[in-house]
């Protein structure tokens, strides 16, 4: 296992591709009759060569079988001791690598995403990674590659539910990922990559609108808001510039920035990563706010004291002054500004913990 250099208590892990890749080469060279390698090596995008361990083998008479155990390292991945297996048939003379999803690999129902509907989910990174593997074995055996490489996760359609995919129209099981092969422990890579593709979904059928939320009560009271479909639902989490850099380049006609009343304290303090590592409520900056909003002096002082930014919500409704209104208005600012005069109409939206509407900057233009 290699270490992350940024941070060397955390280990840094593997991803589903390149778990695939190594499975996958293992029973190619088993297939041609070359045993199974293990530790067996193989090429990342970036030129490392790792070496994963085997699980499972088996050969039969017309396929062999192996499996590589999922180690994410120190990232909370759900699929982290995972069983990625791969079978490999004979194909016929000039097919090439064909693809298929086993048990557990789901496969594409809804457009916009980087591989056809109908496609099992094995994305362009690790299907190259795989016939790069693949050609190696093929090289040193003298023979050709026309295979049916078939990709499979032992309960991947149970751990799938905790994902995105659904959303996304990815069913019956997980994808196989990964860019690099590696996974950085806390990058949220994985996130990002699932906002990239929910934007991509929505704007493949046809939406015009999408809402990213903050959470789970945000979105429900966003989806109830404007009446949206599912797929325009983009689960943001933390991510507002994550999301507002991709729609730069992908734009939609109109954008929902949704969330809790914190959450957007933060956006309106200018930060992009809403995690409570990147910055914390600025009571202060509310306190500011309060006093602009004509509040009395101990009431400012009570909102400078207060210990979150729904108790100082708490206060503003019981004292009468107007919090969320200046909140919604410069978190508009900040994210108009992540958006960078993209032709999309925005709107900030900010909700109480229970799904109360606290203010909306209605939809504007972001280049005005």
């Amino acid at each position: 296992m290699i270490e992350d250099t940024k941070d060397s208590r955390l280990r840094r892990g593997w991803t589903t591709g390149s778990c695939a890749t190594a499975a996958a080469k293992a029973a190619f060279s088993a297939l041609l009759g070359r045993g199974f390698p293990d530790p067996v090596e193989i090429a990342l995008p970036g030129g490392e060569r790792p070496s994963f361990a085997l699980a499972t083998t088996e050969i039969g008479a017309d396929f062999a079988r192996a499996g590589v155990v999922k180690d994410a390292g120190d990232d909370p991945d759900v699929t982290h001791g995972a069983l990625v297996v791969a079978t490999v048939r004979r194909a016929a003379a000039g097919r090439g690598v064909v693809f298929r999803a086993g048990d557990g690999v789901g496969t594409i129902t809804r457009p916009g995403l980087p591989l056809a509907v109908g496609e099992p989910a094995i994305n362009p990174v690790p299907r190259a990674m795989i016939a790069r593997a693949l050609a190696e074995v093929a090289e040193a055996a003298g023979a050709a590659v026309d295979v049916e490489v078939e990709i499979s996760i032992p309960n991947g359609e149970k751990i799938a539910v905790k994902t995105l995919n659904p959303r996304l129209g990815i069913l019956g099981g997980l994808s196989i990922l990964g860019t690099t092969g590696i996974v950085v422990p806390f990058s949220c890579a994985a996130w990002i990559h699932s906002i990239h593709r929910g934007i991509d979904v929505a704007r493949a059928m046809g939406f015009t609108h999408v809402a990213g939320s903050t959470g789970h009560t945000s979105e429900v009271a966003v989806q109830a808001l404007h009446r949206l479909d599912e797929v325009q639902l983009i689960d943001m989490g933390d991510f507002v510039g994550g999301m507002a850099k991709y729609l730069r380049s992908h734009p939609v006609e109109r954008v929902t920035v949704a969330g809790g009343i914190g959450k957007m304290v933060k956006l309106a303090q200018g930060l992009a990563d809403l995690h409570s590592k990147r910055g914390s409520v600025d009571h202060d900056f509310l306190a500011e706010i309060a006093a602009q909003a004509g509040a009395a002096a101990d009431v400012v002082a009570r909102v400078r004291g207060a210990n979150t930014a729904l108790e100082v919500l708490e206060i503003a409704r019981e004292t009468g002054f107007d919090l969320g209104t200046p909140i919604a208005e410069a978190g508009w600012r900040t994210a108009a500004k992540l958006l960078d005069g993209a032709p999309i109409a925005l709107e900030v939206a900010v909700f109480d913990r229970r799904g109360g509407l606290v203010a909306t900057t209605g939809f504007r233009p972001v280049g005005m």
